[in-house]
This record gives C-alpha cells, sequence and structure tokens, in this order.
C-alpha cells in the first residue's frame, strides 16, 4: 500500500495516494475493531478476576470464625490450599473452594453462561470467578489460583486461540508464497505491458499506464482479505468460552464438525452420578445358618463388616460407587478398619490389605480385600465353579438386576452391593437432537452389566448399548467405530476409566466438574456446565464456524478476482481498486463475526431464525411508535 501511494505521488496523483493510505488506514481500524471484539469474553474475565483475596489470620489450632474476623490482604497467587478467605456481598470469589462458614447466593454466568443464581451453604463447592451475590462467607480455599476455574477458563481460551487449525496454518504458508507470486506478477505487468500490449509506461489520457496497472495487481491482489479469514475460529472459541464450553484449539472445531458419531459414557455423564446404596447382600462364601447367614460369620455382621471394608477401602475416591459407598457409611455404627498395600485398578477395582481383620485360614496374615465390578472379583476365583457360582448368585440376587453392581471380596467371602442411579433431566431432548438434528450415530459404553445399562438406555433414548467394557474395550470400541464409520467420533465422559478412549477418539469432551484430572488432561473440550445440553450446541457452533470459514475464504478469493482483473485491464482507478479490497477485507471481517450468532442446523433454520428477529425488531418498532403517540394525545 505504500508502495502505491508514492507511485501515485510520483505520477502526479498526489490526491489519489493520500486517499489511498486513508481509506487503508480506515479499514485496518475497522478489522482490528472486530478482532477485539472476538477477542472481548476472554479480555473481560481477566479484567474483571479479583487481583487480592482477603485471608484470615488464625493462630495455632483456631480455627476461622466470624466472631474473629482478623484478615490480610494479600495477592490471589500467594493462595495456598486449606487457608480460610473472605468473601463479602458483591465480592468475586478469587479462586476455588468450598463454603466454610455462612451461605449465599451466587452467580456464575459469566464463567459458564448459566444465567440462574445459585445458593451455596456449608460444604458446597465454589468456582473461582463466582459473583457473591449477598451475605457473607468464609471460603476454604480448595485450589491453587494456577488451578482454579477462572484461571483455567483465560488459560485454556488463550491457548485455544493461538492453536490454529489445519486451515489457517494451511493459508499463512499459503499467504507467504502467494506474496511473492503477486509482487513478481506486478512487476511483470508493470515492465512487460508495454511490450505485450502496447500499454504506455506511464499513461496518458486515452489509456492507463502499464506502472498504474501493475500497481493496482498488487492492491487488488494484497491477502488482507485471506489473512483475516480465519477470525470466525477465534470469535467461535470466545463465544463457547462465554456458554462454559472450553476448547483446546482451532482445530478442534473442524474435528468436531467431521464427527459422524458420538459415545456417552453412563455413569455421572448420562445419569446423575449420585448413587444411592440400596442394599448390601452376602452372597458367597458366608457360614450358612438355616438359610441365612450366620451371624459369627462376620463382625458384628456381614453387611456392616462389608460397608466397613468398603468405606475404608474408598476413602479419597472421586468415583461415584466410592462415594455412594462413603455416604452410606456416615453415622453408622460400624468397626473400625485399617487399609495399607491400597492399590487401584482403573475399569476393574481396588485391592487392600486390611490391617485390622486376621484371614480366615491363617491368623499370621490379614486379611485381602478387592472391591469393584462383579466380573473382576469373580474373576480372582482361580476355581472355574466357585467362578460361576458367584456370576450365578448375583443373577438369583433377591434384588434383581436393575441396579448398579458392585462386589466386594475379603477373605474369599463375596458381598453384592447394590445402588441406584438416575439419568439427567433432559438428556432424551439431548440424544434426540443429536440424532434428528445432527444426524449422528449415537451409543452409550460402559461397564456396568447388560440389565442395569439397558435400563438406563431406555430411559434416555439411546438404542445402541455396549456393557460390561473394561478401559481397554471401550478404547478398541472407539478405535473400531472411528474406522467402521469412516468419519470421527465423539467420546463424552468424566471418569478416570474413560481416560484411554477420551484420548483415542477424535474429539474427548467431559464434564470438568466431575472429571479426574487425567480425563481433564487428554479431553479437547471441557464442559464447566454439569450439564449435558450445550453438547448439541457445542457441536452446532463448530459446523457454522467451519461453514462461515469456508464461506470467508470463497468471498476473499471472489473479491480479489473482480478486484485485480478489472484493475490489470485498465477498468478501474487506484483508489476505487483500494476500495473493493478493503471493502472485501471488511465483509469477510462481518461474516466471521457471525460465529457470535447463536448456532443452527441448517439453512431453513438460518431463514426461520432471521424472520424471527426480523419480526421482533419490526414489533418493538410499532410497540414504540405507538407508546409515543399516546403519549401526545392531549388530555
Amino acid at each position: 500500500m505504500a508502495l502505491a501511494a508514492f507511485a501515485s505521488i510520483f505520477m502526479g496523483n498526489s490526491l489519489e495516494g493520500g486517499l489511498l493510505l486513508a481509506m487503508f488506514n480506515l479499514a485496518h481500524i475497522a478489522e482490528e475493531y472486530f478482532t477485539s471484539k472476538s477477542m472481548y469474553d476472554v479480555r473481560e474475565l481477566k479484567e474483571n478476576h479479583p487481583e487480592f483475596a482477603l485471608l484470615l489470620e488464625t493462630s495455632g489450632d483456631e480455627s476461622a470464625h466470624f466472631s474473629n474476623l482478623n484478615y490480610a490482604k494479600v495477592p490471589v497467587h500467594d493462595l495456598e490450599v486449606g487457608s480460610h478467605i473472605l468473601v463479602r456481598a458483591g465480592e468475586a470469589v478469587p479462586v476455588d473452594g468450598e463454603v466454610y462458614q455462612g451461605s449465599s447466593t451466587i452467580t456464575i454466568e459469566h464463567l459458564t453462561g448459566e444465567t440462574k443464581p445459585v445458593e451455596r451453604t456449608v460444604g458446597d463447592a465454589i468456582p473461582g470467578g463466582a459473583r457473591n451475590l449477598e451475605g457473607m462467607m468464609i471460603v476454604k480455599v480448595t485450589k491453587s489460583w494456577e488451578d482454579s476455574t477462572l484461571n483455567r477458563i483465560v488459560q485454556l481460551t488463550e491457548e485455544g486461540q493461538l492453536n490454529k487449525p489445519k486451515l489457517q496454518r494451511w493459508l499463512d504458508e499459503f499467504g507467504e508464497h502467494y506474496s511473492k507470486v503477486v509482487v513478481a506478477l506486478s512487476l511483470a505487468v508493470a515492465l512487460l505491458g508495454p511490450f505485450l500490449f502496447n500499454w504506455p509506461f506511464f499513461g496518458n489520457s486515452v489509456c492507463r499506464g502499464s506502472i498504474y496497472r501493475g500497481l493496482g495487481l498488487m492492491v487488488a491482489a494484497s491477502p488482507c482479505a485471506l489473512a483475516v479469514a480465519p477470525l470466525a475460529y477465534a470469535t467461535a472459541i470466545s463465544s463457547l468460552a462465554s456458554k462454559g464450553i472450553l476448547l483446546k484449539g482451532g482445530h478442534v472445531l473442524d474435528a468436531l464438525s467431521s464427527c459422524q458419531s458420538i459415545a456417552f459414557d453412563k455413569t455421572g455423564t448420562l445419569t446423575t452420578g449420585k448413587l444411592m446404596c440400596k442394599a448390601i447382600e452376602p452372597i458367597h462364601g458366608h457360614l450358612d445358618a438355616s438359610n441365612g447367614v450366620d451371624p459369627s460369620c462376620c463382625t458384628p455382621n456381614c453387611e456392616s463388616e462389608a460397608l466397613a471394608v468398603a468405606a475404608a477401602m474408598e476413602k479419597g475416591t472421586t468415583h461415584p460407587i466410592g462415594r455412594a459407598v462413603l455416604k452410606h457409611s456416615v453415622g453408622r455404627d460400624l468397626p473400625v478398619v485399617a487399609v495399607e498395600s491400597f492399590e487401584s485398578l482403573p475399569g476393574r477395582g481396588v485391592v487392600a490389605t486390611l490391617s485390622g481383620i486376621k484371614a480366615r485360614d491363617n491368623e499370621n496374615e490379614f486379611a485381602k480385600a478387592s472391591i469393584g465390578s462383579v466380573e473382576y472379583i469373580s474373576s480372582l476365583y482361580r476355581s472355574y465353579g466357585e467362578s460361576e457360582q458367584i456370576k450365578e448368585a448375583v443373577k438369583c440376587s433377591a434384588f434383581g438386576p436393575e441396579f448398579v453392581q458392585a462386589a466386594l471380596s475379603v477373605d474369599k467371602k463375596v458381598t453384592l452391593f447394590h445402588f441406584e442411579d438416575e439419568p439427567r433431566t433432559g438428556v432424551c431432548e439431548v440424544i434426540y437432537t443429536l440424532r434428528e438434528k445432527a444426524k449422528l450415530r449415537i451409543m452409550m459404553l460402559t461397564g456396568d452389566h447388560e440389565s442395569s445399562a439397558q435400563r438406563v438406555a431406555k430411559a434416555v433414548c439411546i438404542e445402541e448399548v455396549h456393557f460390561s467394557l473394561k478401559p481397554e474395550d471401550k478404547l478398541n470400541k472407539v478405535k473400531a467405530v472411528s474406522r467402521e464409520g469412516g468419519g470421527g467420533l465423539i467420546m463424552v465422559g468424566d471418569g478416570i476409566n474413560d481416560a484411554p478412549a477420551l484420548a483415542a477418539a477424535t474429539v474427548g469432551i467431559v464434564l470438568a466438574q466431575r472429571a479426574s484430572a487425567t480425563a481433564v488432561a487428554v479431553a479437547d473440550v471441557l464442559l464447566l456446565q454439569d450439564n449435558l445440553c450445550v453438547v448439541p450446541f457445542c457441536i452446532a457452533k463448530a459446523r457454522q464456524t467451519t461453514s462461515l470459514v469456508k464461506q470467508s475464504v470463497a468471498l476473499a478469493l471472489t473479491c480479489i478476482v473482480f478486484a485485480a482483473l478489472p484493475s490489470v485491464l485498465g477498468f478501474l482507478p487506484l483508489w476505487l481498486t483500494v476500495l473493493l479490497h478493503e471493502g472485501g477485507t471488511l465483509l469477510v471481517c462481518l461474516n466471521s463475526i457471525r460465529a457470535l450468532n447463536p448456532p443452527t442446523w441448517s439453512w431453513a433454520d438460518d431463514i426461520r431464525q432471521l424472520v424471527h428477529s426480523l419480526k421482533n425488531h419490526v414489533s418493538a418498532k410499532l410497540n414504540s411508535s405507538s407508546d409515543c403517540s399516546a403519549s401526545t394525545v392531549p388530555l
């Protein structure tokens, strides 16, 4: 542009050269505005997060309390896990924590897009960045600033905008070579035009000169519009972040839009994951007494001993079954059980040595205990007959096959735990949208037994069910489906058992509030809302974005051709060439900003949305006009 402006002045067209630079600068101011608008959500979060926290000062064994509010103002980066902070009405919670004292209403709309305020009381978790609407709370810090929700949103969104998708990387590489070709062609037009087409070098009243035409080509074919074509990716990432959907790069949008199948984990994903222990049933190895269980078999009885052992083994667990066992044990008079030599086997269960219980066949050794799936526990018995007896006892359970089941083996005594889990509300609508609107193949992958899996699948309207899967089975199934369909597969899960499948899937999506650290590390998309309703929105947004980028590239190339060809043929003055070129760039920016609009599934939906918006706009105008007319009527 500078070269074209100086050349115009050199040829005596100083007004045209000045106009050229003015239009160029105005256009780029507009481009910067649109680019900054796409980054607005992240910048707003960064500017609004608190830089300091009110750290409560305690001495010795003294605990934080409202009656003793001695605090110091410290940077949020210096907060340590386990410390206590004061959050007053109107303030933001600086880091993730849980309510230690007090209660209040908070809003997390700016973090997850959830508009409804939520109540928080003692023991409830609060994400960093949540705004306290009323009341005063003492919050116990559970995560440092580096690991807090607010920092993770900002960090992942910024990283996502920097991680360029394949098309953007190709455009960057193409643009570098393309620019050199344009300069070479412009020189060729300027130098060879007089010899090939009898154009004058500097032009006259009859014909534009070859140098002028070459400058027109250089301006018209400049790759500005192509360079901003991928702006829709950054815009979409910011838009998704405002809804609590974090992407680990623009390439995830391309991958999501190409997927033809989606697989869901069951427990904690399709269901609430808030299991309730409904029954504890001794089924194998316990001493019989008149077709019942002999009280001398266990201490104080079989159910209590089994619950005590299971609770001791599941302490600190994040698995829904473990949490349900611990919750069921609270407030009960149980024997004290100590656990040592603890080992977790993902997808199978937990193995430990019980230092409080002697082995039945050797009093010099402590009893061994294992808890996990029925398949895993039965596999521990080397005798085929005994293994089959356990499976048969499970089938003949007095509580039926509908519950989620886990088995506990202690010193060759097997006890069956029955848990109840409910499907999430609104899941049927999500599945319907994914099947009918997104046209995806939908399946459920679970480690639970067939009856429990089929019960939940029927409740959530999923027809394809794969049950009794270990982590490696889920992994193999994900790979097989990806190969069979030809397109990609989306895996939605939350637990450590899902990590291999999440990593192998084309796109891994996790519910971040309940996900394990391993699952979060391998996932491509983190959902901060504990709600599957945002999954269809995420997929629709990805398809909208890739479509907009393709439109932008086509629009950019069209503008270049329609500006370059007439300019070389001498039909356009240089200032009009600049106007067409920069107008094309602005059109591409405007098209990219459409990624901020709610996504739709088809052109028909786009038209309906446009008509609805126009109706609302016209209705609002008519209402305001009638109000103004009514106000001017004399009394």
